[in-house]
């Protein structure tokens, strides 16, 4: 029994009437998080730039004197409805990862849905991990590297100095969030795929050298083109492919403890009858 489906056969029609609820759902949380996010997207930014003035302080340059620009009228603007989306999609992904599970939940086996359970959990808190390591470090060490390239005016020499916009800076904090949180959801992704038994741990041992060049290409790919954050990058790419190999072979073990069980069961009772 705890094998069974809950979903009932159903016309294709109340299918698609259930997908429509689940969209309306998902799309109005991330209409109202817009909205509140637009109205607090100043206050969102400068959150935002406080690992600038981290670095600013690590190049010993004076805090004060720092500054972000625009060089159009409509920058700055545009700049706050893309921190007003951002802040939409971390603050509605709860409701619309509930939405989606409600509606494939029905369709899947009970201990299928348990399972399932544990890694729509991780996921965000592994996103919510990757996004906490760019923020506190990753961003303020990047952002000290190009500072660092400034040049004080002297003998044959003009000032040369960082001023950055802010839609600029800001599509930097979010390529690195968003290349760091997909990078986390390796060990979810490839849990998943042991679970099902489309990858191995040994499998996975057996590429890890193919996996290090990759996560270095990768790395070139979704950062900036600069050796401090590819490096920063691909070296926890590296670390969580390891741990995948450790979770995967913990889910084979577990595998093959539940799959001896019954077989030992039946030998016993064989042997007391």
């Amino acid at each position: 029994m705890s094998n069974d489906i809950d979903d009932k056969p159903q016309p294709l029609i109340e299918h698609l009437i259930e997908l429509r609820t689940r969209l309306i759902w998902s799309i109005g949380a991330f209409f109202v998080a817009f909205i509140i996010c637009f109205a607090f997207a100043k206050h969102l930014f400068n959150y935002l730039v406080i690992p600038y003035k981290w670095a600013v302080i690590w190049a010993g340059l004076d805090v004060a004197k720092s500054e972000l620009i625009y060089t159009a009228p409509q920058e700055f603007f545009f700049t706050q409805v893309k921190v007003a989306m951002f802040g939409a999609m971390v603050i509605a992904f709860p409701v619309i990862a509930a939405q989606v599970y409600k509606f494939v939940a029905p369709g899947l086996y009970k201990n299928e849905r348990s399972a399932f359970l544990p890694f729509l959990v991780a996921s965000p808190l592994l996103f919510l991990l990757g996004a906490a390591l760019v923020y506190f470090f990753f961003t303020p060490m990047v952002m000290w590297f190009f500072l660092a390239m400034q040049q004080k005016p002297g003998e044959g020499e003009v000032a040369i100095s960082l001023m950055p916009k802010v839609s600029e800076y800001l599509s930097l904090i979010m390529t690195l969030v968003f290349s760091f949180g997909l990078v986390f959801q390796l060990p979810v992704i490839t849990s998943l795929l042991a679970r099902v038994g489309f990858v191995t741990a040994e499998g996975l041992a057996s590429k890890r050298k193919y996996a290090i060049v990759a996560a270095f290409v990768v790395a070139a790919v979704l950062t900036p083109p600069d050796p401090m954050s590819q490096i920063g990058l691909a070296l926890p790419a590296i670390l969580l492919y390891e741990i995948s190999i450790y979770c995967a072979r913990v889910i084979e073990r577990n595998r093959q403890a539940s799959s001896d069980a019954p077989a030992s069961t039946d030998v016993a009772e064989t042997g007391d009858a």
